[in-house]
Formats: C-alpha cells, sequence, structure tokens
C-alpha cells in the first residue's frame, strides 16, 4: 500500500504555526507592560471599594446618618473649591494606585527548614575548612553560613539540596584525594543518601560546585547505534561528559543520547577491555552488546567460563567462529587465535615489505570474548593444564597491529586470579553493579567525581578508557533471548541484530510452535496390541 502524503499544513505550516504563538505571546506580554497602571489602579479601586463597604457594615444604625451628613458636605465643599473635583480625583486615582500596588516582598532566602540544613551542613564542614591560626576564618563555630555560600544553593521539592557551590579558604589541601573525599563524605551524608552526587573541584577559584546527577536511563535496549567501524557504544553516561549525541530508538520515541565510545583498531590508544562487577551486574549484558556490534564488521570468537550458557544464542551465526564453555574447548580455541594472531602479523608485514595492501582477512576485525576467565583458570590448575589465560599474551601484546581486540570479564571475587598480561594490557576499564568508591578506584586508577549508590539496577557502572576521566555508564539492555524471562520486544531486538539466518535449532522451535500438534490415535491404539502379541 503506498503512504499517502501528509497534509500541507502539517509539511510547511509548523514555523508559521510556532512564529504566530510567538508573536502572540509577544504581544500579550506587551499589552500586559502597558496596561499595568491601569490593572494597578482599578486594582486599588476595588480594595478601597470594599475597605468602604466594610467600614459601612461595621458603623452603628444610630450614626449612618451622621455619616451621610458629613461626607454629603465634604463633597459639596470639594465642589465649590476651584479645581476640587480635579483634585479630588488625582487623590482617589493616587489612593487605588497606591492601595493595588503589590508590595509583597521577594523571597529571596531559604526557609526556616532550608536555613537550618545549610546551618548544619556549614557546622559540619568546619573541622575541614578551618585551623586554629587563622585570623578571619571563612568557617568557624557559630560562624554566618551565607558568606560561604551565598545564594548558589537549591532545594527540590522535599526540602532536600539539589546543588550547592562552596566558597573554602585557600589553605585547604584540594589537591590532596584524601581530604577532598572527607569533605564529599561530609556532603554526601548531611545532604542525603540514596542519591547520586558530583563533585566540581575549582582549585583556581577555590570553589567546589556539588549537584545532585539524575538517574541514567534503563529503557535503551540492544540496536543499531550510529558509529564509524573500529568503534564500540559501551553505553550512555550524562549530557555534559562527552561531546557526542547519537540518535536511539528510546521506546517508541527516538531521542539523542550521549555515548560512551571506545575505539579499537590500529589507531586505537586503548585495543582491549577489562570489565568487572558482582553477580548480576551486567558484565555479561556488556559483552553480548559487545558482540552484536562487532558482527557487523568482523569475526567474534566467545569463549565462557561460567558455562550457563548464555551467549547460546551466537552459535551457528555468520561471523561468529566458536562459542566454547568447556576447558578442552576454551584452550584448543584460544591456541588457535593466538596462532592466528602471529600469523596475521607476519601477513601484514609481508604486504608491507612488498608494497602490496594487507590481505582481506587481515583487515577484518577480529574480537576475543572472555567470560570468566578465573573459573576456567581454576579448572585448569585442579586437572594440571595450562590456564588458558597465558594463551593471551600473544592477542593482548600484538592485537592492535594485527586487528585483534580482546575483551575480559570477571567478577570482583576473581580479579587476583588473573594474569599479569590481562593486567597491564586492559587499560580500557569497565566496573558495573554497586561498589564503594575504594573498589572504583583500585580498578580504575582514580577515584570517581561522584558518589556511588547501594542499588543500581543491571548495567549500572562507571567507565574509564585509559588515562581519560571516570564516566558513569548504563549499559544498553542486551539480555539473552533464549532465557524465558526476557520480553518480547527485547528477544526480537537482539535476534534481530544476529547477522545470517537463525540456526537448526531455533528454526525447529519456531517450526514447532508454528505447527499444530497432531495425534495419531493408529499407534497409539496399535502399539499395546503390538506388545500384547
Amino acid at each position: 500500500m503506498a503512504r499517502r502524503p501528509l497534509p500541507r499544513i502539517l509539511q510547511r505550516g509548523s514555523a508559521s504555526i510556532t512564529r504566530g504563538r510567538e508573536m502572540a505571546r509577544t504581544a500579550a506580554d506587551n499589552a500586559t507592560d502597558v496596561l499595568h497602571p491601569l490593572i494597578t489602579v482599578t486594582r486599588g479601586m476595588r480594595l478601597l471599594a470594599g475597605a468602604g463597604r466594610q467600614k459601612w457594615a461595621a458603623t452603628p444604625r444610630d450614626r449612618r446618618g451622621h455619616v451621610l451628613f458629613l461626607v454629603a458636605a465634604c463633597v459639596a465643599a470639594v465642589a465649590l473649591i476651584p479645581f476640587g473635583p480635579l483634585m479630588a480625583l488625582i487623590a482617589v486615582m493616587g489612593a487605588a494606585a497606591w492601595r493595588g500596588h503589590d508590595r509583597t516582598p521577594a523571597r529571596t532566602g531559604p526557609d526556616e527548614a532550608g536555613a537550618a540544613r545549610l546551618r548544619a551542613l556549614y557546622e559540619a564542614l568546619v573541622p575541614h575548612f578551618s585551623v586554629a591560626d587563622d585570623p578571619g576564618p571563612l568557617f568557624s563555630h557559630g560562624g554566618d553560613w551565607e558568606k560561604t555560600f551565598g545564594t548558589s544553593y537549591v532545594f527540590d521539592d522535599d526540602g532536600r539540596l539539589t546543588r550547592l557551590s562552596i566558597d573554602y579558604p585557600a589553605y585547604f589541601t584540594d589537591g590532596d584525594p584524601t581530604a577532598r573525599a572527607r569533605v564529599e563524605q561530609v556532603l554526601h551524608a548531611k545532604s542525603g543518601r540514596g542519591r547520586e552526587y558530583h563533585f566540581a573541584w575549582d582549585e583556581e577559584h577555590n570553589q567546589l560546585l556539588m549537584t545532585v546527577l539524575a538517574a541514567l536511563p534503563v529503557t535503551i535496549a540492544a540496536q543499531r547505534f550510529v558509529t564509524a567501524p573500529g568503534e564500540a557504544v559501551l553505553g550512555f553516561t550524562d549530557p555534559d561528559a562527552v561531546p557526542r549525541t547519537v540518535p536511539v530508538q528510546d521506546g517508541d520515541v527516538t531521542r539523542d543520547a550521549s555515548p560512551v565510545i571506545w575505539r579499537t583498531g590500529a589507531r586505537s590508544t586503548e585495543p582491549h577491555l577489562l570489565i568487572a562487577g558482582h553477580p548480576g551486574s551486567g558484565t555479561t549484558t556488556l559483552l553480548r552488546s559487545l558482540a552484536l556490534q562487532a558482527l557487523q564488521h568482523g569475526d567474534v570468537l566467545v569463549v565462557e567460563g561460567g558455562g550457563d550458557g548464555e551467549y547460546g544464542f551466537l552459535a551457528g551465526r555468520d561471523g561468529v567462529l566458536a562459542v566454547e564453555r568447556g576447558l578442552a574447548g576454551a584452550l584448543s580455541t584460544l591456541e588457535w587465535a593466538a596462532t592466528e594472531t602471529e600469523r596475521r602479523l607476519i601477513a601484514a608485514n609481508r604486504a608491507r615489505q612488498s608494497g602490496h595492501p594487507e590481505p582481506d582477512d587481515v583487515r577484518r576485525p577480529l574480537w576475543i570474548l572472555l567470560d570468566r576467565p578465573s573459573t576456567l583458570g581454576h579448572l585448569a590448575a585442579a586437572d594440571g593444564r595450562q590456564d588458558p589465560q597465558e594463551l593471551l599474551q600473544v592477542p593482548l601484546r600484538h592485537g592492535r597491529a594485527a586487528g585483534v581486540t580482546v575483551v575480559v570479564a570477571d567478577q570482583f571475587d576473581g580479579l587476583d586470579s588473573l594474569t599479569g598480561a590481562v593486567w597491564n594490557h586492559t587499560r580500557a576499564r569497565v566496573v558495573l553493579g554497586p561498589a564503594d568508591r575504594e573498589q572504583v578506584e583500585a580498578f580504575l586508577g582514580t577515584r570517581p567525581h561522584t558518589t556511588p549508590v547501594p542499588d543500581v539496577p543491571p548495567g549500572r557502572g562507571y567507565a574509564r578508557l585509559g588515562s581519560g576521566p571516570v564516566l558513569r555508564l548504563q549499559v544498553p539492555a542486551t539480555p539473552d533471548p533464549y532465557d524465558g524471562a526476557t520480553s518480547e520486544a527485547h528477544r526480537r531486538a537482539v535476534l534481530g541484530l544476529l547477522p545470517g539466518g537463525a540456526p537448526a535449532v531455533e528454526q525447529a522451535v519456531e517450526q514447532a510452535a508454528s505447527e499444530p500438534v497432531r495425534t495419531h490415535k493408529d499407534q497409539l491404539i496399535g502399539t499395546p496390541a503390538a506388545a500384547e502379541g
């Protein structure tokens, strides 16, 4: 069926409608400014009339005649005086303007609860921002909090701080991470727990800005992201943290989101990735997301140490070389990956020496996804075999030149089992799930500028690429499509990203679901008879 074109008013009239609304709003504002004196006088006349009626109602009945006589005498005297009526009119208009003027003072400070909260926060910061021999301290017990906070604070509807700027003394050691952490901990505790705070230290002007961060969206699912070859989307972060946006499908709407882009390949400074988290934190989800993105331009090799079968939907797809779960298969697969890396290096070197371009099989990226290598290492040690991580030395060391990317994911309790080659060559790091600041600092190499919260959704964490800043991260929802708890929308989204046709197992399942169940009565009756004979 052909698509019907939109009406012309919807195609070309949106700009004129918007322009008309702006003109009407501007005209209304100008009219309000012009008629403001008349509005003020009218309001004053109404207030004066109301006050007169109240005065007349409060006057006793036996005295109302005297009041009427006095009013009539005043009116007659004014009428006989030259320019009396004009002067009376001017006087009434002036009284009405004075009475109608809004004299309610603008609220410039916090209420009592807000002032008490600011004072408590000020007193809590005194031990950290003061010394005994300071002649004019900014922070002192019983001091004025307005000198340090000023008016740069914002409260939410519940009366809790959402933004606060603090002027601290110049002698405070703002370059010491420990001193910073103590101040941030006090601000976090006094401003309300359960929220994520961002702290921006301006060492040049001795100012600290604390803001409450909004929760990252968890409704973005797996999809085709607008990226160049060699780029992978780890997740999404705050809008002001990265200078780039990509269009994403968020539910039923399309909007721009701020991605955390990880660049791989020959020109990448951090060609390999290490992921850590607690059980259920979303490390496997991130590996599935990276596998779907890698299959657009390269080949994928998956080694699953947990043995849960959460990568079974990748088996048999175009570009998926292997999905191994056992120790023997993992060793043989990783041994082949090391040999393939060496072959690619030799082929690329020969091509450069002869002046020819690199072969297509060398330029095609190869991704090695290794989930839970610590489990495989324990199994190998118990069986007296080689640790599979030792076979990653060649891909990790020469992977960038050979077009090989290694992604390793493990839980916090298995990080001690990782080899030195994995730690040294995976400077792109992602930590997911609930973790305190010490764990995040030990894994990423620096302390984040935000306060982690104890309860986070799956796929929520931090990312740091090399020596860059620590970014908040929310991984796109990429569940196992064969899991019964996966919604139909997410299942179709993941399966729609897989290249090639469906495997034989999936085709058989779909065919069995679509065909009606047939009952063979003859066989059911004949089988017992044959048994009796």
